[in-house]
């Protein structure tokens, strides 16, 4: 892990991965489709283990993905694949650091220069801010983004209420959005389709 550039307390900040989704329109699961020779889930966990103390991947099949990865993975057992807010929510509940870095497995051009930059802001929120997150002008990137360890609670009251739709919630509870850039655009383009690895 590269401490220099972030400043944060030791388990500060982790990350969860998602590796749960159907991948329908894709035809196939998109954690293991190949961006530049390296499957999508193990580009994201790469990243995203050189900003964080510790990686989690939540996912129904564990056995999967644990061929492709390092065995300091931490696995998560995804109970109801029942979309991202849940499975963020069940993640959550086993996962003890004040800030949690919430990732799709289909972001091959994470970057971590950017991802770093927007961590080093975490220490300026003020408590009531739930979440940082990236905002652009269709919505907000939730698979991209920074959740407090505190947002459970919202969470919990917000998926008892029958919702799922993690842009509903973003726009009812505290979040600070994090601006966008050209760079940033790029980084969070996300593969859905097959045209989209062309």
């Amino acid at each position: 892990m590269n401490t220099s550039s972030l400043s944060l307390p030791k388990n500060h900040l982790v990350a969860l991965i998602l590796a749960g989704g159907k991948s329908s329109r894709m035809g196939k699961d998109k954690a293991l489709i190949s961006w530049q020779n390296i499957p999508m889930l193990k580009r994201v966990y790469q990243v995203a283990s050189e900003c964080t103390e510790k990686v989690y991947i939540i996912t129904p099949w564990p056995e999967k993905y644990q061929h492709i990865l390092p065995t300091e993975c931490e696995w998560l057992t995804e109970i109801k694949t029942e979309g991202p807010l849940v499975a963020f929510t069940q993640g959550l509940a086993q996962i003890n650091s004040d800030w949690i870095l919430l990732l799709g497995c289909d972001l091959p051009l994470l970057n971590l220069d950017i991802i770093q930059t927007w961590a080093t802001q975490l220490n300026q929120l003020s408590p009531e801010i739930l979440a940082l997150v990236p905002k652009t002008s269709q919505g907000w990137e939730p698979l991209c983004g920074f959740y407090r360890q505190q947002i459970k609670i919202e969470l919990k009251k917000y998926l008892e209420q029958g919702n799922h739709s993690f842009q509903k919630l973003l726009a009812q509870i505290p979040v600070q959005p994090l601006s966008i850039d050209t760079q940033a655009e790029k980084m969070l383009f996300n593969c859905n389709t097959p045209s989209d690895l062309q």
